[in-house]
């Protein structure tokens, strides 16, 4: 079964390859607004609120919703040092969000509040193996540069890297729950296709995928 969907992300790769080849679509950098951080529901309401769903919307997120989403997930709540909405073990920050839209893939720059471009084209269906994925107007990838972590051994590598992905994970429940936005992360990946995809180095992980849009029936 992992064979067969392994040769079927395969072939959809080659498929966005060549036509992405053709279209030639140059993406540019999205610059977000700045961050609503003066709305939402009391803490508590959105942690009775917090829930996994697989069904959604393909309506596009507004672009403010988008800024929104991106700083609460680990955007930069206190400028003057740097420091973020979610924390990292020793402040390495070593995860790297990837945003997969119908248009293409961009990487959150937290420094700028920026998306920088990736990759144009639809790679929305790589980023899981469930149908749905397909729907889902925004796909975060938390991927983890291990470069970044300072620890001795790939053991405490791997576990820094997951538990930093998993407090941005939670950021991104709690936002969408105050919001009344549906989102769900899984691992079910086919991580090689989406690295070549992304064009990720060795030492770049692919911790998890969470998708986020309106709630579908």
């Amino acid at each position: 079964m992992r064979a067969r969907v392994t040769l079927v992300s395969l072939i959809l790769l080659a498929s966005l390859c060549l036509s992405q080849a053709a279209l030639g679509q140059e993406l540019s950098p999205i610059r977000l607004p700045p961050p609503d951080t003066a709305g939402g529901m009391p803490l508590m309401k959105a942690l009775s609120a917090r829930q996994t769903s697989r069904a959604f919307l393909p309506d596009s997120l507004p672009v403010q919703v988008l800024s929104d989403l991106l700083w609460a997930a680990f955007g930069v709540n206190r400028p003057e040092s740097g420091k973020r909405t979610a924390p990292s073990a020793v402040n390495w920050q070593d995860t790297d969000i990837y945003v997969a839209m119908e248009k293409g893939v961009f990487l959150y720059e937290a420094s700028r509040h920026e998306l920088d471009p990736v990759r144009s084209g639809d790679l929305r269906a790589l980023t899981g193996t469930q149908p749905f994925v397909r729907d889902a107007p925004v796909t975060l990838v938390l991927v983890s540069d291990l470069s970044r972590i300072a620890a001795e051994s790939q053991e405490q590598k791997d576990f820094y890297s997951a538990i930093d992905a998993g407090f941005i994970s939670q950021n991104v429940y709690l936002y969408c729950a105050s919001q009344g936005l549906a989102t769900g992360v899984r691992a079910l990946i086919d991580r090689p296709a989406l690295r070549e995809a992304l064009g990720l180095r060795d030492d770049q992980k692919i911790i998890v995928a969470q998708s986020v849009g309106r709630p579908g029936g």
